[in-house]
C-alpha cells in the first residue's frame, strides 16, 4: 500500500473508528452470530450468513485502516481562501481546506493536496495569483485571499 497522507485530524479519526470497530463492533458481531445459531440449521439460516458476512466486511475494514495508519504520512492541514480571476476580474470567493486524499469531502470545501486545485494552493501565500492546470486542459487564475496553517 502506497503512502496515505493523512491530516491529525484525519489520523485521529481513523483510530477512533478502528477502537470502536475491535471493541465494540465486534462484540455485536459476535453476540448476532451466537444469536442466530440458536436458530437452529445453518444451511439454511440466513440470520446467520448476514452475521458472517458482515463479520468479513468489518475485519476487512479493520485491515484496511490499520494498514492505512502504518503508511500514514502527517501533513498539516491548510486553509486558504481565495478568489478566481474571470476576464481580470476576481470573482467566485472560496475556502477550501486542503488535507490529505483519504480526508478529501469536496461537498464540505475539502479538497486534496494533489489534486490541482490543491496542489497550486498548498504553497501558495497571501496576495499571490496561482495558475491552476485542470484535467480539461484549461488554466483556472486564483488569487490566494488569506491562508490559515
Amino acid at each position: 500500500m502506497p503512502e496515505v497522507q493523512l491530516t491529525e485530524a484525519g489520523r485521529r479519526e481513523l483510530e477512533e473508528r478502528l477502537d470502536y470497530l475491535k471493541s465494540v463492533r465486534r462484540a455485536e458481531i459476535a453476540e448476532e452470530i451466537k444469536t442466530a445459531r440458536g436458530f437452529g440449521d445453518l444451511s439454511e439460516n440466513a440470520e446467520y450468513d448476514a452475521a458472517r458476512k458482515a463479520q468479513a466486511e468489518m475485519e476487512g475494514e479493520i485491515a484496511e485502516i490499520e494498514a492505512q495508519l502504518r503508511m500514514a504520512k502527517i501533513i498539516h492541514e491548510t486553509t486558504v481562501t481565495c478568489a478566481e480571476i474571470i476576464d481580470g476580474k476576481e470573482q467566485l470567493c472560496k475556502t477550501y481546506t486542503i488535507v490529505g486524499t483519504a480526508e478529501a469531502d469536496l461537498a464540505h470545501g475539502r479538497i486534496s493536496d494533489e489534486s490541482p486545485v490543491g496542489f497550486a494552493l498548498i504553497k501558495a501565500k497571501q496576495g499571490e495569483t496561482v495558475d491552476v492546470l485542470l484535467p480539461n486542459g484549461r488554466v483556472k487564475k486564483l488569487k490566494v485571499l488569506r491562508v490559515v496553517k
